[in-house]
């Protein structure tokens, strides 16, 4: 009987806790909207809704996490009916916060999703200006991958692009692509995290997803020129594909723990952005190195470095714009990942810009003008399986530069990193510079020479018919 009586005093025990905690009647407190922006000194308004009517009257009054903020009116309420109420909110000091409702007895109804975010902002002005900054750093982000594609299309060849740099951007794309898609699009997903942060907002917009696949696709398009034009002796180096593996088990590791339950798909989704972080630190360094081996940027696209330069730097006005505009420059200092790495890619742009204009530049504009002087100076062969030569074939594009004796029209020299193996390369001479009777006399240099022929006169004073009688007939 002790036995059976402890177990009957446990069942009514539970009972009395799952009546106390649980609500009687299914009405529901509600607010909309649930995001409201104001300005100093000036005031909005949001509805605080009770769907049904319920027995016993509730209190409601508002938790708001910072009072210096904002003021709301009225603060306490009583409610039974079924009824709406508009509520008053007053900015007094720039800043963002979620303000809530707490209802007594809480038993009574659910208020899981009575909150607002509120965010009172400085300058109205400010927003807006905050606003068109991001779309055009959104703009210059999207058009930054067309430069190096136009350049590769141009020169019909990838040589000064480095494959590392593109093989870990195509993989960094992926998993931010992956995590946009699953955030917004897999309700599952969306649900785990509005479960974690059952106040917050969905980080990802329909913006990102369209960079992450613009991104996506046109870094596969390059990639795909990678396997059509000239390339060189280049490859993805031991280093890269290293790196690419260590990436690949992280992942499945991820894919399987999610699959056997161990792991949710939105810890995946976070893996996923994590790898992509990782991939924005180091994905500049082997094109800054390959740079530094051939010293020289051709082919590596300066116009693709400044409109990355201008995405990231006014990226990070935005941010700045932003601190200031709420006063939070906490999201900068205490959160510093997204400042960081577009303050990581800038000073990378700052380092191909330096390399671009200032260490090899000489040789980067050698480079151009000796292409233009043999294009245009230097027939190409048409060369197939018809043809038989007795030298060897000319390669269009050679991998690395040679030391040359480069000759001025004037007949000063130096010595220059050439782009074909030559001892000696003599430049062209610009008849504009010329005066006028020096360029009439190059020009009748130019034309060709009347060869007089002198034709010796001969005395032939033969005759054959002295010799008649001396034919046997």
């Amino acid at each position: 009987m002790n036995i059976l009586e402890s177990k009957m005093t446990y069942l009514l025990l539970w009972i009395v806790t799952f009546i106390a905690f649980t609500p009687i009647d299914a009405a529901e407190f509600k607010i909309k909207p649930k995001d409201i922006r104001i300005t100093i000194n000036q005031q909005a308004t949001f509805n605080l809704t009770l769907d049904e009517d319920i027995k016993v009257p509730v209190n409601v009054s508002f938790d708001i996490p910072h009072p210096d903020l904002l003021k709301i009116e009225p603060k306490y309420l009583i409610y039974q009916k079924k009824s709406q109420v508009m509520i008053k909110v007053f900015g007094i000091n720039p800043g963002s916060l979620v303000v809530s409702a707490n209802v007594t007895p809480a038993n009574q109804t659910i208020f899981t999703q009575a909150f607002v975010r509120v965010t009172i902002e400085k300058s109205d002005t400010l927003y807006h200006i905050s606003n068109i900054v991001g779309w055009i750093y959104f703009l210059a982000w999207s058009i930054s991958f067309y430069p190096q594609i136009y350049s590769n299309y141009k020169r019909k060849s990838v040589v000064g692009l480095n494959f590392d740099f593109v093989s870990l951007n195509i993989v960094g794309f992926l998993m931010y692509g992956l995590f946009n898609c699953g955030l917004y699009w897999i309700p599952e997903i969306e649900e785990e995290y509005f479960n974690r942060n059952p106040k917050g907002l969905n980080p990802v917009q329909l913006n990102d997803i369209f960079f992450s696949l613009h991104a996506f696709a046109a870094t596969a398009f390059t990639i795909a020129q990678c396997f059509i034009y000239e390339t060189g002796d280049q490859r993805v180096s031991t280093t890269a594909r290293i790196i690419h593996g260590i990436f690949t088990t992280i992942i499945l590791v991820s894919v399987i723990l999610s699959i056997i339950n161990y792991l949710t798909w939105l810890d995946f989704l976070y893996y996923c952005s994590y790898v992509k972080l990782a991939i924005t630190l180091i994905k500049y360094v082997p094109q800054a190195y390959y740079n530094y081996q051939r010293k020289s940027t051709v082919g590596w696209s300066i116009g693709n470095i400044f409109l990355d330069f201008t995405g990231g730097m006014l990226s990070m006005l935005q941010m700045i714009l932003n601190a200031y505009n709420y006063d939070d420059w906490w999201s900068i200092i205490g959160d510093p990942t997204k400042f960081g790495l577009g303050f990581f890619s800038v000073s990378f742009d700052i380092f191909f810009l330096i390399q671009h204009y200032a260490l090899y530049r000489m040789n980067t504009s050698l480079s151009i003008l000796l292409r233009s002087v043999r294009s245009n100076n230097v027939q190409t062969r048409q060369l197939n399986c018809w043809t038989a030569a007795i030298t060897k074939k000319h390669r269009k594009i050679y991998e690395r530069t040679y030391p040359a004796l480069l000759v001025h029209p004037d007949g000063s020299s130096i010595n220059v990193q050439y782009f074909e193996p030559r001892k000696i390369v003599v430049l062209p001479l610009d008849l504009s510079t010329l005066t006028e009777a020096e360029r009439r006399a190059r020009i009748e240099r130019r034309k060709p020479k009347t060869v007089v022929k002198i034709e010796e006169e001969l005395e032939d004073d033969f005759d054959e018919n002295r010799y008649v009688n001396m034919r046997k007939y």
